[in-house]
């Protein structure tokens, strides 16, 4: 329940003070000290606004604003006074707290904290007022504790974006380490354990995660991109249906979310030979999240291209295009994937290439003409006998 603090202010038992005038400044060189503090409120934290005056007897010798941190400060001829504090809007014949025998001294600046969170204050509250300021101070311990674990999720999730992106870079990351010299079987070999090491940290963290607060979707997601990356495929797919379960319950699923898993489901299934579970897996992404369509759609086409399965890579490479015939890289997985049904024409030797190939890598081309990929295909179509209609030059040799 939430309550603001005006509550245990109408709940007090409050002294009654005389109305009084409004504080005369201090004469001209008349000797001055100086007075600051903080007002806490009963729930211990800081009070914001209302006054603080400094009385002798009953005259008020000086007034002092409250700021939104609780802070006061001021000057104030030297003596000993009463402080008073009174909420914004308190009428001055009352008063929220009190506190005697505050000294000013000449030329000093004078602390003087009021804290109304203090015991003995607290017992002068009525027992109302202190059940509701014990159930506050609860929810708030309870309030913090959590916000104490969000920040460290927070933590843990921005490492673990970091760890997935330093993965997907492994490759680039290895090469740059062990220089041009290096070998493919000693690049292979640094690419993997870099994602190692990564993709480990990953699951190390969303495992901690997971059990702190179970029923965050993205933690699951996160969890299974790291048994993912580790080739745990089992456990990988039981995370990311526990993400979908739970962002489908949730009072605001998150598309973002749901694309991310179906898409986590379709890599584990297009790995492990289940082509029309990960068809169906990539087109639920899709429909989740449809502004990533052809993000999802060339991925799934990249995925079965490692795997070796051209009849879904050329699937989903044109589910690709239709959902952005403007990226290069789907008409080169396209090509790619029909180039395995080439033939060669046994009286001129040259390659013969299956129906919308030439188109796709023609596409490439025209998209992309210096590409990374574009000196392959242009060899490709100079052997099938095909004019590269695009701008592309190849490089000197």
């Amino acid at each position: 329940m939430k309550r603001t603090i005006s509550l245990w202010i109408g709940l007090l038992a409050l002294a009654v003070m005389p109305a009084l005038a409004q504080t005369p400044a201090p004469a001209a060189g008349q000797p001055t000290g100086k007075i600051h503090g903080k007002i806490t409120n009963p729930t211990g934290a800081p009070q914001s606004g209302g006054t603080v005056t400094l009385h002798e007897g009953t005259k008020e010798v000086a007034s002092f604003p409250v700021d939104p941190n609780g802070d006061y400060s001021g000057s104030a001829p030297p003596g000993t006074y009463s402080l008073v504090y009174r909420t914004p809007g308190m009428a001055q014949d009352k008063e929220a707290d009190k506190i005697d025998n505050v000294k000013i001294i000449s030329g000093q600046d004078t602390v003087a904290d009021d804290d109304m969170s203090r015991e003995e204050y607290i017992k002068t509250l009525p027992e109302e007022t202190r059940k509701q300021l014990e159930e506050m101070k609860k929810h708030n311990s309870e309030a913090l504790k959590a916000n104490a674990v969000i920040k460290n999720l927070n933590a843990d999730l921005k490492t673990v974006t970091a760890d997935i992106h330093d993965a997907d870079t492994a490759h680039a990351a290895a090469a740059q380490q062990l220089g041009a010299s290096a070998s493919k079987t000693d690049l292979a070999a640094k690419e993997n354990e870099i994602k190692t090491a990564k993709y480990t940290d990953v699951v190390t963290l969303m495992s901690k995660d997971t059990e702190l607060r179970p029923q965050e979707s993205v933690l699951w997601a996160y969890l299974g991109q790291g048994q993912m990356g580790l080739k745990k495929y089992d456990e990988a797919e039981t995370s990311f249906k526990k993400a979908l379960e739970l962002d489908a319950a949730s009072k605001k699923p998150r598309p973002d979310i749901e694309g991310l898993v179906n898409a986590g489901l379709g890599e584990i299934y297009a790995r492990t030979n289940k082509v029309d579970q990960a068809n169906a897996a990539y087109d639920a992404a899709v429909k989740a999240d449809p502004t990533k369509a052809g993000f999802y759609y060339k991925n799934e086409a990249v995925i079965f291209s490692q795997v070796g399965n051209t009849d879904g890579q050329a699937t989903a490479a044109d589910k690709a295009i239709a959902a952005n015939a403007q990226d290069p890289i789907p008409y080169y997985l396209k090509g790619q994937a029909l180039i395995a049904k080439a033939t060669v024409d046994p009286k001129t030797s040259r390659i013969i290439l299956p129906p919308g190939c030439g188109e796709a890598y023609q596409k490439y081309l025209e998209l992309d003409p210096n590409g990374p990929y574009s000196a392959d295909v242009k060899g490709i179509l100079d052997s099938a006998g095909q004019k590269v209609n695009s701008t592309f030059k190849a490089g000197k040799k």
